[in-house]
């Protein structure tokens, strides 16, 4: 039977609000996400919250029975609480009706199995939480193996990049890793690396990409470094017609992506 929670000072409440912090979230091993369409996808996989919170207003809707069913067999808690409560949770003034607090999750290098997408998205040093969840959300659109995070990237945990990625985080497989690790892991099995360059003169559409194809986007402000650049198997570049001089790195991915899946498809229907 849940819960009912209606005070702030609840120590529950104070535990799963620091979870917006990095150093909680490290200290937890816990992440906080909301939404009933979030929370349904992670069901979905597999994944259950810990602690489930919802509104009365929200509490006979099918999706949150299924929801609070599912995590009370599963041995976590549902918890009734207040708007109120559920908008200190998400920091949000106008929270979701359901706010969830899940244990966080990797994969292994070692457990990807490269044979099961032409496409795989790799994230070097990036820093936003919104281009994140967008390249999350990006990979599960093209069907992308996986995204493979390298060096110091942003928490992929952090309640931006998780409301960013609109539930990919939980469809799309994640790997926290570094380039010394990586690049042995690639270079044994299959696997072309593509970076994305202005470094280069081979235009992104015309690229000779080889499935599975590791589409490797670099820092926001700064790019790939030079020596990544050059263990690349290819550099490809997307022309600019204005004045900017590149595009925004989760836009650069999505369209690069893209463009090797339409080259898997042309390169399947020809066989």
């Amino acid at each position: 039977m849940p819960r009912i929670i209606t005070a702030f000072s609840n120590p529950l409440v104070k535990r799963i609000q620091g979870l917006r912090e990095k150093r909680h979230r490290r200290e937890e091993g816990m992440f906080v996400a909301e939404g009933l369409r979030i929370l349904t996808e992670a069901r979905e996989t597999g994944r259950l919250p810990q602690f489930l919170f919802y509104t009365p207003a929200s509490a006979n809707h099918p999706l949150v029975t299924a929801l609070v069913t599912e995590v009370e067999r599963a041995g976590g808690e549902a918890i009734e609480t207040s708007d109120a409560i559920l908008s200190k949770l998400s920091g949000k003034d106008n929270p979701q009706s359901v706010v969830g607090a899940f244990t966080m999750f990797d994969t292994q290098l070692e457990a990807l199995d490269r044979a099961a997408s032409p496409i795989w998205l790799v994230a070097e040093r990036l820093r936003d939480p919104g281009n994140l969840g967008t390249i999350l959300r990006t990979g599960d659109a093209v069907g992308a193996g996986g995204l493979i995070l390298i060096g110091d990237c942003v928490d992929p945990f952090s309640t931006e990049a998780v409301r960013a990625s609109m539930g990919a985080l939980f469809t799309v497989p994640l790997v926290r890793t570094t380039w010394d690790a990586f690049l042995p892991w690639l270079r044994s099995g299959p696997g072309q690396l593509v970076g994305l360059s202005l470094r280069t003169d081979n235009h992104y559409r015309a690229a000779p990409y080889a499935a599975p194809t590791f589409l490797l986007t670099g820092n926001e402000a700064q790019g790939l470094p030079a020596d990544m650049e050059d263990q690349c198997d290819l550099l490809v570049k997307m022309p600019m017609l204005g004045k900017a001089d590149s595009l925004n790195a989760a836009v650069a991915t999505a369209v690069m992506a893209y463009e090797v899946l339409a080259h898997s498809d042309n390169q399947r229907l020809s066989q």
